[in-house]
């Protein structure tokens, strides 16, 4: 492994103040945790740590990627952004098995998607592999070593550095049309969309479902995320999709002229890289997201016809309540997994209407039984790489109300001449749903 270069520069920001520290560093954004219960030295301590971070952080030059607790404070493991930049993009021998990563490359990604508090041991072995001196902070007070406080140092850290995830569901909404319409007009489109999603979150918050989602622009629509993971979040994602578009579909009914928003979806589960935005000369609590799930998004989001809702394929391990271990859902038994708890959000009002329920399904043919297959489409991206995805419908039943039918149906795959995918496979199921 190449040893990094060991100089931290800090220079030109030990005068500065993060401007985080107006905004809680403690508690992010959509977050109500147990950090409340820190009492005013704990914090105080907390938000010294915060500068300390913020000067070693370097205006980015640098990225804490560990931290470990020391009879003074804490160590930190501090590293030049070049130098992981570097052990990310090692370059496997030509006589290397393809499908394993080098020694170097695999020690970068557990740094990065790992807890970032290590044992002293752990800390030696990792300043001693990257080639870099330990960094000692003093705080005010000892650490109490109490699970809320080595929670806010956790967040605290990761604001300095990026994180790796390996499986993370995500959502896009795109504009359909975005670039045609008047500046005026986008501005009003996406100031819609912007509601809808309030309105959407506002009403699983209600629910009491633990949501605690993240969004960022693309220009002509959000990536929205849960910042938590498992299987219970990547389906709360899904109905928070879902509920969204049933907001704008409402609006559209309602509101004249260019003012709301035609919309195409897609959701995918995949990996992905996390980093705060930084706002002048700040780490903001605000993150983005970058990776193989935002590109396979934006790959099929090129391809969907106005309307449509599509999912993308995948087949990876979630984290179920009450279990120890993943288990593996492809996105066909999470769409099952979804149906199975839609019954949450019965009673809720919709343009007050009472939802009576919610059906949501990938669609496909009839079959000669009476059930339904599902249809799996290929999308050939403009570089030529192939993608497989599914095409989604979600139907919200209203006591004295019209239904809300939202994505497009099966036939329009075959019969629009603007649909550019093909069929890859047709898949039995057990059931099935109209499509």
């Amino acid at each position: 492994m190449a040893k990094a270069a060991s100089t931290l520069s800090m220079e030109g920001t030990w005068g500065l103040l993060p401007i985080s520290m107006l905004t809680d560093p403690l508690s992010p954004e959509g977050y109500r945790g147990p950090e409340i219960s820190l009492d005013l030295r704990q914090r105080s301590s907390l938000l010294e740590l915060d500068r300390q971070l913020y000067a070693h952080w370097s205006l980015g030059q640098n990225l804490v990627l560990a931290w470990s607790p020391s009879r003074q404070g804490v160590t930190l493991l501090v590293v030049p952004h070049y130098a992981v930049a570097s052990y990310g993009a090692e370059i496997p021998s030509a006589t290397a098995d393809p499908g394993v990563e080098p020694p170097a490359h695999q020690f970068i990604m557990q740094l990065l998607s790992g807890p970032r508090q290590y044992s002293g041991r752990q800390m030696h072995i990792a300043t001693r592999l990257l080639a870099v001196p330990p960094v000692t902070v003093s705080l005010r007070q000892p650490l109490t070593g109490l699970p809320e406080e080595t929670a806010a140092i956790e967040r605290l850290v990761k604001r300095y550095s990026v994180s790796y995830v390996r499986n993370r569901a995500v959502a896009l909404f795109d504009i359909v049309g975005f670039g045609l319409i008047t500046p005026f007009q986008q501005m009003t489109q996406l100031n819609s969309l912007s509601c809808s999603l309030n309105s959407a979150h506002s009403r699983l918050l209600g629910r009491r479902m633990q949501v605690n989602f993240a969004r960022s622009s693309t220009g002509d629509g959000f990536y929205i995320w849960n910042r938590d993971v498992g299987l219970e979040a990547n389906t709360n994602l899904y109905h928070f999709m879902h509920l969204a578009l049933a907001d704008n579909a409402i609006a559209r009914s309602k509101g004249p002229g260019c003012g709301v928003p035609l919309l195409r979806t897609s959701f995918h589960v995949g990996s992905c890289y996390e980093f705060n935005h930084a706002e002048g000369l700040n780490p903001t609590i605000y993150c983005d997201v970058v990776g193989d799930v935002t590109i396979d998004l934006a790959r099929m989001i090129e391809h969907a016809l106005p309307g449509q809702i599509l999912v993308g394929e995948f087949c990876v391990p979630m984290v179920q309540a009450g279990l120890e271990s993943a288990c593996d859902f492809d996105a066909i038994q999470f769409m099952d997994q979804a149906q199975g708890n839609l019954s949450q959000l019965n009673g809720l009002e919709l343009s007050g209407e009472t939802v009576e329920s919610i059906k949501c399904y990938l669609t496909g043919e009839a079959c000669e039984d009476g059930t339904f297959s599902i249809r799996k489409l290929a999308i050939e991206d403009k570089h030529g790489l192939r993608r497989n995805a599914f095409n989604a419908k979600v139907n919200i039943h209203r006591r004295g109300a019209e239904p809300i039918l939202l994505g497009i149906e099966d036939r329009l795959l075959r019969e629009d001449p603007r649909c550019l995918m093909a069929t890859s496979q047709l898949i039995t199921t057990s059931s099935g749903e109209p499509s």
